[in-house]
């Protein structure tokens, strides 16, 4: 990347990690035309034209696969300013690679790049490495402000002084075009929730900023005040950034703490082991902008601005939302409220963790975790019609995989080798390819997925798959069956060969199939003998099994006729154990329980579907009521993460029922392997009376927001007289699959285009 003129950095000295550099770009223009501007950084930045908001970024991406993120424009002929403000963290986090600093920027009119004079200059006035946000996550912002130059991001700001910039090169792969849409800045007016005066008690805050922030007299009335403070709650957990427009003296002290939710009415900006999150302003005086560099995860912010209280002045409020989605295009309504709110809160879940990944949680990690994207994939699916997130998330995933093959857990940066995730990733790229018709995904990736498998090869011996010293995740509380046997990880290697053997059909790679066929006999001969063993007992044979076990293998078939109605019955008898439909069940209060009475959100995307295809609908509604009922209980608007309040209070993977209900209920499933615009109708409605919604058209990947497969199939449908009327309205065509108890012969394909009604049993 040497030779590359649009990679640069600063040479002016200061500390080794977690500073600021602000770059100014001139250029010209003839005439007035639609420009092109491309940027990429090591880690954050924000970016003005002309002194307006421009954009922020970068995409994360792997060292070897970096994306620029593109903006377009339309300025007036004549000089143009491009003011960036660049942070280099100097670590890896979940969202950055450690690599050396750089910027690198293009502005194009077509395909002719417009020269650009460059200057920079690093900015004093942030006190470096205070704290950590949290372990995987990048620094807080402790800046005063009196050192900086103000309004340097205007156009005709006065910057004759500042050094030239000088050439960088990372080493980095080469840059390439962006493979999802930009990330949307969404705007939010905020009003108080509360407001008051507040007293210090903490004197060694820079030591603890959280502790000194949470400890302040919100209500004084032994200490005098020393400022004021105000409470926001902005009704759903976002990403995203806090913007005032403040008038305050000089020396003012303007301090942001944030919160999923209350602590004793209070924002506590902890998360997790030393975690702060919280940053703070020192004002230059007068009339000033106040908004971190890098977005934080909340629902409630207070503000705390330590001053007189007469010379302070808010005069503007807002909150900068940071999402790759906006309102969804899915919907759905039933005659059951709770069920339609727990729907809205799986989609706003989703939107809080899709950033430009799907990612776990956006406050504690914003890591792209390849077992939490499996559910996100399925909530996007039924909520927007772009899953691209769920594409890059696959190719991270292979792209970072170990020196030996094995995919990775989490991606691009702070690898984390789980054997279980690596087996459900040539699952989650067959799920993917139904509901995209993505076939470009599959070749693609298909030597990344003979790689993966051989990793794992060199550890299965007579008992199948053993030997793992990696943390082989299956669920939170989850006791593994006892015996030398590794029957979990024997049943997620058999769903891995399996979903290997269709990838292979699809592509033809027939040749492939014998090593195949092999490995699938041996690993379902282990697994279906272990079972044999536990079942043929009497007594608890089923506990012997356990939750976790039971559900996998009839996933995988391995449980006939003999058995399958037991094993439903185990599985519902199971979750009714457990909390929060026994209240004195145990606890999922950390990640070090173990417990044979705990169910999770996570594992019911896997479970509740075995059942609903099995008869059980009213059960699983009833569950959604009881368990995701409870978690939206006490005015919480997004889903916690685990059943149990001590944990992140917006996490997707948790948002099952969501895709479930849109699914099963409107009785869509995409077939997009099919072909463009096919699906499975299989309506499972249980006791509702009636439902209506919409399904969006997944968009083909690389196709832009004005393709017109963008939209959705209107269904909606009602029982009379012991039938369902079932109606769709559809603004193009689409290819139906019924099952032949509904309509009338196996295999058979109803087109559909416009409006189109039927009668079910």
């Amino acid at each position: 990347m040497s030779g590359d003129t649009a990679m640069m950095w600063t040479d002016q000295d200061g500390p080794e990690k977690d500073y600021y550099v602000a770059f100014r770009g001139a250029f010209e223009l003839a005439s007035s035309s639609e420009v092109e501007i491309r940027l990429l950084g090591a880690t954050t930045f924000l970016a003005w034209l002309d002194g307006g908001w421009l954009a922020e970024g970068p995409a994360r991406f792997p060292a070897v696969l970096p994306e620029y993120l593109s903006v377009r424009a339309r300025p007036r002929p004549g000089r143009h300013v491009l003011a960036v403000e660049a942070h280099y963290a100097g670590l890896q986090t979940n969202v950055h690679p450690d690599i050396p600093p750089f910027l690198w920027c293009q502005v194009l009119v077509g395909d002719r790049r417009i020269p650009i004079e460059w200057k920079c200059l690093r900015l004093e006035g942030h006190h470096s490495q205070t704290r950590r946000v949290s372990q995987w996550v990048g620094w807080i912002l402790w800046r005063d402000t009196r050192k900086e130059p103000a309004d340097w991001q205007a156009a005709d700001f006065d910057d004759t002084a500042w050094p030239a910039t000088s050439k960088a090169d990372p080493g980095i792969g080469p840059i390439g075009p962006p493979t999802i849409a930009p990330v949307r800045r969404i705007g939010h007016k905020l009003s108080p929730l509360a407001e008051g005066e507040f007293a210090e008690t903490f004197k060694a805050f820079r030591e603890d900023p959280p502790a000194g922030f949470f400890l302040r007299d919100l209500g004084p009335t032994d200490l005098p005040p020393q400022g004021l403070w105000r409470r926001y709650d902005l009704g759903r957990v976002c990403l995203g950034r806090p913007r005032f427009l403040l008038d305050l003296p000089a020396g003012a002290v303007v301090d942001m703490g944030y919160a999923e939710y209350l602590q004793h009415g209070r924002v506590a900006p902890y998360i997790y082991g030393l975690s702060c999150n919280f940053d703070r302003f020192i004002a230059r005086g007068g009339l000033q902008e106040f908004c971190p560099h890098n977005p934080r995860g909340m629902r409630f912010l207070e503000v705390h601005v330590l001053a007189e209280g007469r010379l302070i002045r808010f005069v503007e409020e807002a909150f900068d939302e940071r999402g790759y989605h906006d309102q969804p295009v899915g919907r759905f309504a039933c005659d059951d409220d709770m069920l339609n709110r727990i729907w809205r809160a799986g989609v706003d879940t989703y939107r809080a963790c899709a950033e430009d990944a799907i990612l776990d949680c956006p406050t504690r990690e914003r890591g792209q975790w390849l077992g939490d994207a499996t559910v996100g994939m399925a909530t996007a699916s039924v909520a927007y019609a772009d899953v691209a997130l769920t594409r890059r998330c696959l190719v991270h995933s292979a792209i970072c995989a170990r020196r030996d093959g094995l995919i990775t857990g989490i991606s691009p940066c702070n690898p984390c080798f789980i054997p279980s995730y690596s087996m459900r990733w040539a699952a989650i790229c067959l799920e993917y390819y139904r509901l995209s018709g993505d076939r470009r995904l599959l070749e693609e990736l298909y030597p990344y997925a003979w790689r993966n498998l051989a990793a794992l090869e060199p550890r299965i011996g007579d008992e199948g798959l053993g030997n793992l010293t990696e943390w082989n995740f299956v669920d939170w509380g989850c006791l593994r069956p006892e015996g030398t046997v590794d029957i979990l990880a024997n049943l997620f290697l058999l769903e891995c060969l399996g979903a290997m053997d269709s990838w292979c059909r699809i592509l033809d790679r027939r040749d492939d199939l014998p090593r195949l066929d092999k490995l699938y006999n041996h690993i379902r001969g282990v697994a279906g003998t272990w079972l044999e063993d536990r079942l043929k007992g009497g007594g608890d044979r089923w506990r012997s099994v356990g939750y976790h076990a039971a559900a996998l293998a009839l996933r995988a078939g391995l449980i006939d006729g003999r058995f399958e109605a037991q094993c439903v019955e185990y599985l519902k008898a199971h979750m009714l154990e457990c909390f929060p439909n026994d209240l004195s069940a145990p606890r999922n209060s950390d990640g070090s329980v173990r417990s044979s009475r705990i169910i999770t959100p996570y594992f019911a995307h896997f479970v509740l579907p075995l059942l609903i295809e099995r008869g059980q609908m009213d059960f699983v509604m009833d569950q959604y009521r009881t368990c995701w009922g409870w978690a939206i209980g006490e005015g919480r608007t997004t889903l916690v993460e685990v059943f149990d309040t001590r944990w992140s209070h917006c996490h997707q993977w948790s948002s099952c029922p969501t895709w479930q209900l849109s699914r099963y209920v409107l009785g869509l499933h995409n077939r997009f392997d099919l072909g463009r615009d096919h699906y499975d109708l299989r309506l499972i409605g249980g006791s509702l009376r009636r439902a209506e919604g919409a399904i969006p058209f997944t968009r083909p990947f690389g196709c832009d927001g004005d393709d017109p497969s963008t939209g959705a199939i209107d269904v909606s449908w009602r029982r009379e007289g012991g039938k369902i009327l079932y109606h769709l309205r559809t603004p193009r065509p689409v290819w139906l699959h019924p099952p032949a108890a509904q309509a009338g012969g196996k295999g058979q394909v109803v087109e559909v285009a416009g409006q189109w009604q039927t009668v079910l049993p």
